[in-house]
């Protein structure tokens, strides 16, 4: 096995209050797991504009991977989220984690106006469907650190060979007990959606044609 083949998983670490980030739970989950030959590394991101990113740059140096894939929470949706398009904008409703707010401010200035994953989101689409876990292709990752990440990796990643990505998840039921009428998923769902996703994501060179479009 050539250990030089890596997945790179990440998940952030909680915020805005929580005090867990289901996207880190189901990272640390994965981590060590091997995908035919290659091998599942894990890594905690800061939920924090600019660190995120610097992070990520890092990663991407030591494990020089060749599959990225980024996770995020997205409190409201009741699927798991395929992040089709990144955008060059941070415009933050709250505060990260450093206590920063950005405003109408580009992810990386002179940078293009956005980016596509390069992951087969069609074809992990109906992988997850067909095992019985929802799922959509999102065509907005918002405007906080999980689009400022997005951007930032794709941008790095523009002239590479590795193909990389972002998805996003709902609440864990913990979560969600809190809140009124919010959408939830149990962990050990988002952790074997999540592992199928990234199998077909492995073993899948050229997307499928498949409608994964919205009307809003």
């Amino acid at each position: 096995m050539n250990e030089r083949t890596r997945i790179l998983l990440t998940g952030f670490e909680p915020f805005g209050g929580d005090l867990i980030n289901p996207s880190l739970e189901v990272a640390k989950a994965l981590d060590g797991e091997h995908i035919d030959e290659a091998r599942i590394v894990s890594a905690s991101l800061p939920c924090v504009f600019g660190a995120a990113r610097t992070a990520m740059n890092q990663l991407l140096k030591q494990h020089r991977p060749s599959l990225v894939l980024a996770l995020g929470l997205a409190g409201g949706r009741s699927a798991i989220g395929l992040e089709r398009v990144a955008i060059n904008i941070d415009d933050a409703r709250i505060t990260d984690n450093s206590g920063a707010q950005p405003v109408d401010l580009p992810v990386i200035k002179d940078a293009p106006a956005a980016y596509f994953s390069t992951l087969p989101i069609k074809a992990m689409l109906a992988a997850m469907r067909a095992a019985g876990y929802p799922a959509e292709v999102s065509n907005s990752a918002g405007t906080f650190v999980c689009n400022h990440l997005f951007f930032s990796l794709q941008h790095s990643l523009r002239k590479s060979k590795t193909r990389s990505g972002f998805m996003h998840l709902p609440y864990l039921p913990e979560q969600a007990a809190r809140l009124a009428h919010q959408p939830s998923m149990a962990l050990d769902s988002m952790i074997e959606a999540t592992r199928i996703a990234l199998q077909t994501a492995w073993r899948t060179r050229v997307d499928i044609r498949q409608e994964g479009g919205a009307l809003s």
